[in-house]
Protein backbone atom coordinates (compact mmCIF):
# COMPACT_ATOMS: atom_id res chain seq x y z
CA UNK A 1 0.00 0.00 0.00
CA UNK A 2 1.31 3.46 -0.93
CA UNK A 3 0.33 6.19 1.53
CA UNK A 4 -1.59 9.06 -0.04
CA UNK A 5 -0.08 12.37 1.00
CA UNK A 6 -2.67 14.82 2.31
CA UNK A 7 -2.95 18.33 0.84
CA UNK A 8 -0.03 17.62 -1.49
CA UNK A 9 -0.54 20.43 -3.99
CA UNK A 10 -1.34 22.91 -1.23
CA UNK A 11 1.92 22.05 0.54
CA UNK A 12 3.95 22.46 -2.65
CA UNK A 13 2.33 25.85 -3.29
CA UNK A 14 2.73 27.08 0.29
CA UNK A 15 6.38 26.08 0.63
CA UNK A 16 7.25 27.65 -2.74
CA UNK A 17 10.40 25.61 -3.34
CA UNK A 18 13.34 27.06 -5.24
CA UNK A 19 16.45 25.38 -6.59
CA UNK A 20 19.14 25.06 -3.93
CA UNK A 21 16.69 24.95 -1.00
CA UNK A 22 17.28 22.74 2.02
CA UNK A 23 13.99 21.00 2.87
CA UNK A 24 13.35 19.23 6.18
CA UNK A 25 10.52 16.73 5.92
CA UNK A 26 9.93 16.18 9.62
CA UNK A 27 7.61 13.21 9.17
CA UNK A 28 8.76 11.63 5.94
CA UNK A 29 6.53 8.52 6.27
CA UNK A 30 6.90 6.69 2.96
CA UNK A 31 8.24 9.83 1.29
CA UNK A 32 5.00 11.19 -0.18
CA UNK A 33 5.51 14.95 -0.06
CA UNK A 34 9.25 14.61 -0.61
CA UNK A 35 8.69 12.36 -3.62
CA UNK A 36 6.72 15.16 -5.28
CA UNK A 37 9.60 17.56 -4.57
CA UNK A 38 12.13 15.14 -6.10
CA UNK A 39 9.91 14.61 -9.14
CA UNK A 40 9.83 18.35 -9.76
CA UNK A 41 13.36 19.39 -8.76
CA UNK A 42 15.46 16.23 -8.88
CA UNK A 43 18.71 16.73 -6.97
CA UNK A 44 18.32 20.54 -6.87
CA UNK A 45 16.53 20.41 -3.51
CA UNK A 46 18.49 19.00 -0.55
CA UNK A 47 16.12 16.91 1.56
CA UNK A 48 16.50 15.82 5.19
CA UNK A 49 13.81 13.21 5.89
CA UNK A 50 13.05 12.34 9.53
CA UNK A 51 10.96 9.50 10.93
CA UNK A 52 10.81 7.37 14.07
CA UNK A 53 9.52 4.41 12.06
CA UNK A 54 12.33 2.48 10.38
CA UNK A 55 9.83 0.81 8.03
CA UNK A 56 8.81 4.26 6.79
CA UNK A 57 12.44 5.18 6.15
CA UNK A 58 12.97 1.98 4.18
CA UNK A 59 10.01 2.80 1.93
CA UNK A 60 11.17 6.40 1.58
CA UNK A 61 14.73 5.40 0.62
CA UNK A 62 13.56 3.53 -2.47
CA UNK A 63 11.08 6.22 -3.51
CA UNK A 64 13.55 9.07 -3.06
CA UNK A 65 16.53 7.41 -4.73
CA UNK A 66 16.69 10.05 -7.48
CA UNK A 67 17.02 12.97 -5.06
CA UNK A 68 19.70 14.37 -2.77
CA UNK A 69 18.35 12.92 0.44
CA UNK A 70 19.55 12.33 4.01
CA UNK A 71 17.25 10.03 6.00
CA UNK A 72 17.36 10.06 9.81
CA UNK A 73 15.70 7.68 12.29
CA UNK A 74 14.64 10.14 14.99
CA UNK A 75 11.87 12.51 16.09
CA UNK A 76 11.45 15.96 14.58
CA UNK A 77 11.53 17.27 18.15
CA UNK A 78 15.32 16.90 17.74
CA UNK A 79 15.44 18.84 14.47
CA UNK A 80 18.25 21.08 15.75
CA UNK A 81 20.54 18.17 16.64
CA UNK A 82 19.63 16.41 13.40
CA UNK A 83 20.56 19.44 11.28
CA UNK A 84 23.81 19.72 13.20
CA UNK A 85 24.77 16.26 11.91
CA UNK A 86 24.34 17.43 8.30
CA UNK A 87 26.27 19.96 6.25
CA UNK A 88 23.25 22.30 6.18
CA UNK A 89 22.63 23.44 9.82
CA UNK A 90 19.70 25.63 8.66
CA UNK A 91 16.68 24.98 6.49
CA UNK A 92 14.74 26.94 3.87
CA UNK A 93 11.54 24.88 4.12
CA UNK A 94 10.15 22.66 6.87
CA UNK A 95 7.11 20.39 6.76
CA UNK A 96 5.52 18.61 9.72
CA UNK A 97 2.75 16.25 8.61
CA UNK A 98 1.31 15.06 11.91
CA UNK A 99 -0.90 12.27 10.58
CA UNK A 100 -0.20 8.54 10.65
CA UNK A 101 0.48 6.92 7.31
CA UNK A 102 -1.87 4.30 5.86
CA UNK A 103 0.96 1.79 6.25
CA UNK A 104 1.16 2.41 10.00
CA UNK A 105 -2.58 1.84 10.35
CA UNK A 106 -2.82 -1.18 8.08
CA UNK A 107 0.52 -2.97 8.27
CA UNK A 108 2.46 -2.07 11.40
CA UNK A 109 0.89 -4.63 13.74
CA UNK A 110 1.38 -2.21 16.63
CA UNK A 111 -2.22 -1.54 17.58
CA UNK A 112 -2.88 1.80 15.89
CA UNK A 113 -6.19 0.59 14.45
CA UNK A 114 -9.25 -0.75 16.24
CA UNK A 115 -10.15 -2.70 13.08
CA UNK A 116 -7.48 -5.37 13.64
CA UNK A 117 -6.66 -7.51 16.66
CA UNK A 118 -3.12 -6.46 17.56
CA UNK A 119 -0.96 -5.97 20.67
CA UNK A 120 -1.61 -2.73 22.56
CA UNK A 121 1.63 -0.94 21.68
CA UNK A 122 0.80 2.21 19.63
CA UNK A 123 4.46 3.26 19.54
CA UNK A 124 5.94 4.85 16.42
CA UNK A 125 9.05 2.78 17.08
CA UNK A 126 9.10 -0.42 15.06
CA UNK A 127 10.88 -2.41 17.78
CA UNK A 128 9.79 -1.85 21.38
CA UNK A 129 11.68 -3.30 24.32
CA UNK A 130 10.69 -3.99 27.92
CA UNK A 131 11.54 -0.45 28.96
CA UNK A 132 9.59 1.27 26.15
CA UNK A 133 6.33 2.95 27.12
CA UNK A 134 3.23 1.53 25.39
CA UNK A 135 -0.56 1.71 25.45
CA UNK A 136 -0.53 -1.53 27.43
CA UNK A 137 1.19 0.35 30.28
CA UNK A 138 -1.48 3.05 30.32
CA UNK A 139 -4.54 0.79 30.40
CA UNK A 140 -3.02 -1.72 32.83
CA UNK A 141 -1.08 0.42 35.31
CA UNK A 142 -2.40 4.00 35.35
CA UNK A 143 -5.08 5.00 37.83
CA UNK A 144 -8.65 5.68 36.75
CA UNK A 145 -8.45 9.47 36.99
CA UNK A 146 -5.31 9.74 34.83
CA UNK A 147 -6.71 7.40 32.19
CA UNK A 148 -9.91 9.44 32.06
CA UNK A 149 -7.99 12.72 31.86
CA UNK A 150 -5.91 11.49 28.92
CA UNK A 151 -8.92 10.16 27.00
CA UNK A 152 -10.79 13.42 27.55
CA UNK A 153 -7.87 15.80 27.09
CA UNK A 154 -6.28 14.24 24.00
CA UNK A 155 -9.29 12.49 22.51
CA UNK A 156 -12.04 14.94 23.52
CA UNK A 157 -14.10 11.86 24.36
CA UNK A 158 -17.34 12.78 26.16
CA UNK A 159 -17.59 9.35 27.83
CA UNK A 160 -13.99 9.33 29.08
CA UNK A 161 -14.96 8.73 32.73
CA UNK A 162 -17.17 5.76 31.87
CA UNK A 163 -14.50 4.26 29.61
CA UNK A 164 -11.78 4.67 32.25
CA UNK A 165 -13.96 3.01 34.89
CA UNK A 166 -14.70 0.09 32.55
CA UNK A 167 -10.96 -0.33 31.86
CA UNK A 168 -10.19 -0.50 35.59
CA UNK A 169 -12.93 -3.07 36.24
CA UNK A 170 -11.84 -5.28 33.33
CA UNK A 171 -8.14 -5.29 34.18
CA UNK A 172 -8.96 -6.52 37.70
CA UNK A 173 -10.05 -9.75 36.02
CA UNK A 174 -7.10 -10.02 33.60
CA UNK A 175 -4.59 -7.71 31.87
CA UNK A 176 -5.87 -5.93 28.75
CA UNK A 177 -3.48 -7.06 26.00
CA UNK A 178 -5.05 -6.47 22.58
CA UNK A 179 -6.90 -3.84 20.59
CA UNK A 180 -10.05 -5.95 20.26
CA UNK A 181 -10.19 -6.42 24.05
CA UNK A 182 -9.99 -2.64 24.47
CA UNK A 183 -12.63 -2.04 21.79
CA UNK A 184 -15.07 -4.36 23.59
CA UNK A 185 -14.44 -2.54 26.87
CA UNK A 186 -15.12 0.84 25.21
CA UNK A 187 -18.31 -0.46 23.60
CA UNK A 188 -19.52 -1.80 26.93
CA UNK A 189 -19.00 1.61 28.54
CA UNK A 190 -20.78 3.90 26.07
CA UNK A 191 -24.50 4.13 25.21
CA UNK A 192 -25.81 1.89 22.42
CA UNK A 193 -26.72 4.98 20.38
CA UNK A 194 -23.06 6.08 20.49
CA UNK A 195 -22.03 2.84 18.77
CA UNK A 196 -24.03 3.55 15.64
CA UNK A 197 -22.60 6.94 14.77
CA UNK A 198 -20.48 7.63 11.70
CA UNK A 199 -17.33 7.69 13.87
CA UNK A 200 -16.38 4.41 15.57
CA UNK A 201 -16.82 4.64 19.37
CA UNK A 202 -13.15 3.66 19.92
CA UNK A 203 -11.70 6.34 17.62
CA UNK A 204 -11.12 9.06 20.21
CA UNK A 205 -9.77 6.72 22.88
CA UNK A 206 -7.27 5.15 20.47
CA UNK A 207 -6.20 8.62 19.33
CA UNK A 208 -5.66 9.75 22.91
CA UNK A 209 -3.60 6.69 23.83
CA UNK A 210 -1.42 7.03 20.71
CA UNK A 211 -0.77 10.72 21.41
CA UNK A 212 0.20 9.92 25.00
CA UNK A 213 2.47 6.98 24.17
CA UNK A 214 4.44 9.02 21.65
CA UNK A 215 4.29 12.35 23.52
CA UNK A 216 3.04 13.83 20.26
CA UNK A 217 2.06 17.21 21.67
CA UNK A 218 5.37 17.64 23.48
CA UNK A 219 7.17 16.68 20.28
CA UNK A 220 5.09 19.17 18.31
CA UNK A 221 5.87 22.06 20.67
CA UNK A 222 9.59 21.28 20.60
CA UNK A 223 9.63 20.72 16.84
CA UNK A 224 7.90 24.04 16.19
CA UNK A 225 10.30 26.00 18.40
CA UNK A 226 13.50 24.35 17.25
CA UNK A 227 12.41 24.22 13.62
CA UNK A 228 11.53 27.90 13.53
CA UNK A 229 14.89 28.78 15.08
CA UNK A 230 16.71 26.83 12.37
CA UNK A 231 14.65 28.38 9.56
CA UNK A 232 16.53 30.90 7.44
CA UNK A 233 15.04 34.39 6.94
CA UNK A 234 12.20 34.20 4.35
CA UNK A 235 12.10 30.46 4.97
CA UNK A 236 8.73 28.75 5.38
CA UNK A 237 7.31 26.22 7.80
CA UNK A 238 4.13 24.26 7.03
CA UNK A 239 2.24 22.02 9.44
CA UNK A 240 -0.60 19.60 8.69
CA UNK A 241 -2.62 18.77 11.79
CA UNK A 242 -5.47 16.29 12.19
CA UNK A 243 -7.26 17.21 15.40
CA UNK A 244 -8.15 20.36 17.27
CA UNK A 245 -5.55 20.10 20.03
CA UNK A 246 -2.68 19.90 17.53
CA UNK A 247 -4.14 22.66 15.40
CA UNK A 248 -4.54 24.94 18.42
CA UNK A 249 -0.87 24.51 19.32
CA UNK A 250 0.22 25.32 15.76
CA UNK A 251 -2.17 28.25 15.46
CA UNK A 252 -1.01 29.81 18.73
CA UNK A 253 2.68 29.27 17.97
CA UNK A 254 2.38 30.99 14.59
CA UNK A 255 0.25 33.75 16.11
CA UNK A 256 2.94 34.45 18.72
CA UNK A 257 5.70 34.63 16.09
CA UNK A 258 3.61 37.08 14.08
CA UNK A 259 2.96 39.22 17.17
CA UNK A 260 6.71 39.29 17.80
CA UNK A 261 7.18 40.47 14.21
CA UNK A 262 9.33 37.40 13.52
CA UNK A 263 6.99 35.91 10.92
CA UNK A 264 3.98 36.44 8.72
CA UNK A 265 1.17 34.06 7.86
CA UNK A 266 1.08 32.73 4.31
CA UNK A 267 -2.73 32.56 4.64
CA UNK A 268 -4.88 33.63 7.60
CA UNK A 269 -7.16 30.60 7.68
CA UNK A 270 -5.99 26.98 7.48
CA UNK A 271 -6.34 25.18 4.16
CA UNK A 272 -8.47 22.03 4.07
CA UNK A 273 -8.88 19.22 1.57
CA UNK A 274 -10.93 19.80 -1.57
CA UNK A 275 -14.02 17.77 -2.38
CA UNK A 276 -12.00 15.94 -5.04
CA UNK A 277 -9.31 14.96 -2.53
CA UNK A 278 -11.88 13.85 0.03
CA UNK A 279 -13.51 11.61 -2.55
CA UNK A 280 -10.11 10.02 -3.26
CA UNK A 281 -8.82 9.98 0.34
CA UNK A 282 -11.47 10.23 3.11
CA UNK A 283 -8.72 10.34 5.77
CA UNK A 284 -8.00 13.90 4.66
CA UNK A 285 -11.32 15.13 6.05
CA UNK A 286 -9.86 16.46 9.31
CA UNK A 287 -6.56 17.78 7.91
CA UNK A 288 -5.66 21.46 8.29
CA UNK A 289 -2.62 23.15 6.76
CA UNK A 290 -1.09 26.24 8.33
CA UNK A 291 2.03 27.90 6.93
CA UNK A 292 4.23 30.74 8.16
CA UNK A 293 7.13 32.66 6.61
CA UNK A 294 10.01 33.81 8.76
CA UNK A 295 10.94 37.49 8.55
Amino acid sequence: MIHKSVLLQEVLTDLAFEKGNVFVDGTVNGGGHSVAVVEKFGKDIKIVGIDLDTDALTRAKDRLAKGTVTLVNDSFRNIDKILDTTEYVEADKILLDLGLSSNQFEESGRGFTFQKDEPLLMSFKKATGENDFTAYDIVNTWDEENIADVIYGYGEERYSRRIAKAIILRREVAPIKTTFELVEIIKSAVPKSYQHRKTHPATKTFQALRITVNDELGSLREGLCKGFERLRPTGRMAVISFHSTEDRIVKNFFKERVAEKKAQLVHKKPLVASEAELADNPRARSAKLRTVQKI
